[in-house]
């Protein structure tokens, strides 16, 4: 379900720009939660991204909507995965969501285990939807 690209052209001729990604935040740890959910902070396609492709949307919800149920929007509010827009986490939220994962072991659980854990070297990171 989750995939990694070496190059956005690798990523180009899988799907085009039909993604979700996740990404690591890299502002400094003491950056306001505004400026970390801007529109402007935020750019996509990195190399060190996890993707999910478009087809696979409605399987990651039906096993990760639960998980990832605290994501800070664009707006300020929190919830469950806005699949449009920008949904950031903390890096205090890692040890839970990982703690989450582990227990329920849900599709491809180990690679975003492994993504999380490297997460933890920033400061949170993004769910950017399409």
């Amino acid at each position: 379900m989750f995939l990694k690209f070496k190059t956005n052209e690798e990523r180009r001729k899988h799907g085009g720009t039909a993604f979700v990604e996740f990404q690591f935040c890299k502002l400094k740890e003491n950056t306001r939660i505004r400026k970390i959910v801007s529109v402007n902070s935020i750019q996509n396609w990195k190399d060190d991204s996890l993707y999910l492709f478009v087809d696979d949307i409605d399987n990651f919800l039906e096993e990760y909507n639960d998980i990832f149920d605290s994501g800070v929007y664009n707006n300020m509010k929190s919830g469950n995965i806005d699949i449009c827009g920008i949904n950031y986490y903390s890096k205090d939220s890692i040890h839970k969501l990982l703690e989450i994962i582990k227990n329920k072991k849900p599709i491809d659980y180990e690679t975003i285990i492994l993504w999380l854990e490297e997460a933890m070297n920033y400061n949170g990171f993004y769910i950017l939807g399409i």
